[in-house]
Order: structure tokens, then sequence, then C-alpha cells
């Protein structure tokens, strides 16, 4: 089974980086796994916009491209190939200002590419087309954003749950969340030692990701 980690932290000492680490330590001894790592603060990714769209256009005119736009189509390539060999997709990321990191949105950006991961049909219908990969979310916010009148506001594990669960298709296994910690500074320890042994529990149910 190919296994993709995506770290979206970079942070030393970030819950999320921790809950990224926790995973990488209970399944790398794993040898029915292929394991990769990607991690989106180490990788040279410029952001998706008009560089992107002058890329192609100077593509199919046989023009050369600026580094920029060379630069940008090679990240967006890498990261559609990592997807397309995952057979489990796993993203760790934390929550910042409501939302997940500008890093992880051009992950995501890269991704979202009609006739890779979804295709409208000749009746205008959506069409996911990543159905045959698997997700484990493995987050971390330090608010309590499971509370009714905090829900509304959380816009990363409701984002990348509709990204890559409806618009791409993919089956949503497992989703982790430690929550509250900042907000709770006394029970902080507590909270995080009790969501890292999810995030091991977790990882120890991927061999049975593939039924």
């Amino acid at each position: 089974m190919n296994v993709l980690v995506v770290k979206a932290n970079n942070r030393p000492d970030g819950i999320s980086t921790r809950m990224y680490n926790t995973f990488l330590e209970q399944i790398e001894q794993n040898e029915e796994l292929n394991i990769n790592t990607y991690d989106l603060f180490e990788e040279d990714m410029p952001y998706f916009g008009q560089d992107l769209f002058s890329a192609l256009g100077k593509m199919q005119e046989g023009v050369e491209l600026n580094d920029t736009e060379s630069r940008l189509l090679q990240a967006k390539q890498k990261a559609k190939d990592l997807i397309s060999d995952a057979d489990v997709v796993v993203l760790a990321f934390p929550l910042w200002n409501f939302t997940v990191p500008a890093k992880m949105q051009t992950f995501i950006d890269y991704l979202a590419e009609a006739g890779f991961s979804f295709r409208y049909t000749p009746e205008g219908q959506h069409q996911p087309l990543l159905t045959d990969k698997r997700v484990i979310m493995l987050n971390a916010r330090g608010g309590n954003y499971s509370a009714p009148e905090m829900q509304p506001v959380e816009m990363a594990v409701n984002y990348v749950r509709n990204i890559f669960g409806m618009h791409f298709g993919m089956d949503i296994r497992e989703e982790v969340v430690i929550e509250g910690h900042n907000a709770n500074p006394a029970e902080a320890e507590s909270i995080v030692n009790e969501g890292l042994e999810d995030v091991k529990k977790a990882a120890q149910n991927l061999a049975y990701q593939n039924t």
C-alpha cells in the first residue's frame, strides 16, 4: 500500500507537527507500507495565480517559460504525481486564523484540476475522479471549535473534508482532531496526550485501510 503523509506545519512545537511525527513513528517500521512524506513548507511551491495560466498558454504556443512559471508547473506536477501514486493520503494540518495554512491552500490548488481530480459531465454535473483513494485527517486547533457557537468559523477541517471528500471523491476513513489545549491551559497536557493516543490508533488501523 502506498501512503503519502503530508505535513502542513513548520512549527517544531506545533501540535499538528507532533501528530505528524507520531503517525510516522507508528507506521515507519511497517514493511507492508510504501511511505512517502511531503513537507509543504520545505517544498518550492509558488502560489497559484496568473503565472500558472500564463505558463499553460505559453506551453500551448511553444513559448519559453520564465523561472516562476517553470517552478510552478514542476511543483504542481509533483503534487499530482504524489497523489496519483498514493492509495492513502494522510493530512496533518493546523487551524490557523479559522482556516488552513497558505501552503496547504496552494497544495490543494495544485490538485484541484479539471480532468485530474474532478470533471464535469456533458450534462454539466460535477464528477469526482479520485474515488479510489482514502484519506486520514490529523488536525489541531487551540480553541474549542466543536462548540456550536464556534462551528461556523471552523474552516479547516470542514474545508479539507469537502475538498478531498466531496470535490475529489476520496474516502475519508478517519478524522483525529486535537482541540482546546490553548483555551484550557490547565488541561492542555492531558488533551494533547489523549489526542496523540488517537493518532497512534489511526496509524495502527492503517493496515485495514485496504478493506
